[in-house]
């Protein structure tokens, strides 16, 4: 590779982000005239209604947990305050809630991109340019998210720009594969697939001190996102063997075992174990959480030192993570605005009898102002339990693991490339900032003018 330079960073936001900013304010002031006129015909109508969809997702919650009799009746409770809003609207008020609705994710999509950019102006800490790889090994999973690998022609992409790609048969190996590739006399490794192959094929990128491309062909690609790179342009992460930006991350560890995102203990980790939950999610998930959450439920066994350095002996969800998100719910499925902090995220999360909040928290975007939240860091993490083994989700994979369970973070362990033209750091100021602070960051790029979440 050539020798690397310092990378220089934008001053003003480019034509795409101004005009989204422009769209996302347009976006916004047409809601906020659909709500007044709808108010303005209906003063009391509208709000009640917004209250009826609140009792229907509560109600529909506490049918989930329980069984039986309080089950039905508050399955009952939910239709009949869906039936509510449908009878208390007329056609016209139902057909400007939707239009609320769909001018508000207009608005936040084209928010996204208008401020989610402006992170990548400033870019990570030792950041620089480098040349094209000269000899870059990509490694694909074609069952991986639906068959992307395939879809996106990625073979043809990679031979196309020179990449060596290797491409998964039923019974390999990838860890072989990607150890082999290296011996052959690779200079950049890479992933195509989801985030627990990402994962592995990094570990040996780490073990050799190689630079490593991560291509989002999985379902979900939570490591991309934080990377700053575009999930929906799969092909486009192929850059990151050209010309592109290298930068050292970190890398966590369960027990001897690499993860990118988060290892999740409690619920979730629970309901993904059921082997019936892939091909029918909803269904496994109402049949379990009666027994997991609802009255009765055998606490989880999972003990570990507090925030406050207190023994804890139990949590409904624990999530500890590469680095520290801002979750958008409770699996872990939010955005980091750092990878390169060289500590562990960690969140618990006991519900006891408040279920009923938990979702209004979660449904509102404040989480952390739940009454059983907690979050804290650190460098190293350790989770035992009365059970010799303990399910976990590690990157999304159900794995049952052998207490106790080791956490540590492995600061600057992995060398990463990305193309010189990705997106750049994930919108983490759209959704926390506040929606003040949103619209002036809108207006301020609507200007041409730059805008950071800090």
């Amino acid at each position: 590779m050539r020798g690397g330079r310092a990378m220089q960073s934008e001053t003003t936001p480019d034509t795409r982000r101004r005009m989204a900013a422009v769209g996302a304010l347009l976006s916004l002031a047409a809601g906020l005239a659909v709500v007044v006129w709808a108010l303005w015909r209906h003063p009391l109508w509208l709000p009640l209604a917004l209250v009826l969809l609140l009792v229907t997702v509560l109600a529909a919650w506490t049918a989930l947990v329980h069984r039986g009799a309080m089950r039905i009746g508050a399955a009952v409770v939910a239709v009949a305050a869906l039936v509510g809003v449908v009878v208390l609207l007329d056609i016209r008020s139902v057909v400007a809630l939707v239009l609320v609705v769909a001018l508000a994710a207009l608005a936040t999509a084209a928010a996204r991109v208008a401020l989610g950019s402006a992170t990548a102006a400033t870019p990570a800490a030792g950041a620089h340019r480098v040349g094209p790889a000269r000899r870059g090994v990509l490694l694909m999973n074609p069952w991986s998210g639906g068959g992307k690998v395939g879809r996106f022609a990625l073979v043809e992409e990679a031979a196309r720009l020179g990449v060596t790609a290797i491409v998964l048969k039923r019974g390999d190996d990838l860890r072989q594969l990607a150890e082999q590739a290296v011996a052959d006399g690779a200079d950049v490794i890479g992933m195509a697939g989801g985030d627990g192959s990402q994962a592995l094929v990094a570990d040996v990128a780490r073990s050799h001190d190689l630079p490593f491309v991560c291509v989002p062909a999985g379902t979900r690609n939570h490591f991309a996102l934080d990377l700053g790179l575009d999930r929906d342009d799969v092909a486009a992460a192929l850059a990151g063997y050209g010309d592109a930006v290298q930068r050292r991350i970190d890398l966590a560890l369960v027990g001897d075992r690499i993860f990118v995102n988060n290892a999740s203990m409690g619920v979730y980790a629970t309901v993904v174990q059921s082997q019936a939950y892939r091909d029918a999610k909803v269904s496994t998930a109402a049949g379990m959480l009666p027994d997991l959450l609802g009255p009765g439920a055998k606490p989880f066994d999972l003990r570990f030192t507090g925030a406050d350095g207190e023994p804890v002996d139990t949590a409904d969800v624990l999530l500890v993570s590469n680095g520290v998100y801002r979750l958008d719910d409770l699996r872990g499925f939010g955005t980091r605005e750092r990878l390169d902090a060289g500590v562990l995220g960690i969140v618990s999360v006991t519900v006891g009898r408040e279920v009923g909040r938990l979702v209004a928290a979660q449904a509102g975007r404040r989480l952390g102002q739940f009454a059983g939240y907690r979050e804290w860091t650190a460098p190293d993490f350790v989770v035992d339990s009365a059970d010799e083994l303990v399910d976990v989700g590690v990157d999304g994979e159900a794995l049952r693991l052998p207490t106790p369970l080791r956490f540590r973070v492995l600061p600057g362990a992995l060398q990463v490339r990305t193309p010189l033209d990705a997106p750049g750091a994930p919108p983490v100021g759209v959704a926390h900032a506040g929606v003040g602070r949103a619209v002036v960051g809108l207006v301020r790029v609507a200007g041409g003018k730059e805008w950071t979440a800090a």
